[in-house]
This record gives C-alpha cells, structure tokens and sequence, in this order.
C-alpha cells in the first residue's frame, strides 16, 4: 500500500512537471482568422493572447469605425475558438501516459 501511494505521488508530481511544460509551449502555439473578407486579420496564441492584427487601410476611414470594430471582434473570437482544439493537442500531447484516458476529461482548465 505504501508503495502505491509513493506512486502515486511519483505520478502527479510528473503531472504537474509536464502541465507546467505544457503551458511554457502554449506560448508558440498560433492560430490566425480574418473578418471582412481579409480586411481585419489577426493572430493569438496558446495563452489566448492577441499577438498580432491588421487592417486595411481602407478601413481607417472615421466613417467606418463601427464596422472596424465589429470585424476586429469577430476576427479575434474566431482565432480563439480556433486555438482551442490546438491548445486541448498540446495538453494532451504533454501529459500523454501520465494519466489514465478518462473520456470527457479536459485538462486544458489547468491551464489558466
């Protein structure tokens, strides 16, 4: 019995190692999406960060700035629903054979 637990320490502590190494990797993780038919592109990362956009010049226009905001929103909202499944691989990936697979289980909420 002493033994499994010493074990099962041994486990969650190469748990925590690899979801901290996990988070550290999130950081090169990208996903990009545009809006307006490419007039609004943007890039976010594995941290849900907003890393990168673009605008057409032509929508720097005063009379245009309601719908320049609206396409940057729907242009980040569709990268970070993007990078989700990216980010659910690369926890995966780094904690494969730690843990038994439990379907339904989602390790990416360790990640915040």
């Amino acid at each position: 019995m002493f033994g499994d637990m010493m074990g099962m320490l041994g486990k969650v502590k190469e748990f925590q190692a690899k979801m901290k190494e996990a988070q550290e990797n999130l950081g090169h993780l990208t996903e990009s999406a545009e809006a307006g038919a490419g007039m609004v592109k943007v890039t976010v990362n594995g941290r849900k960060q907003l890393v990168s956009l673009t605008i057409d010049p032509e929508l720097a226009q005063p009379e245009d700035r309601e719908m320049l905001q609206d396409l940057i929103v729907a242009a980040v909202n569709r990268a970070m629903e993007n990078i989700e499944s990216k980010i659910k691989a690369q926890i995966q990936q780094s904690t494969e054979g730690i843990l038994p697979n439990i379907p339904g289980l989602d390790l990416s909420q360790f990640m915040k």
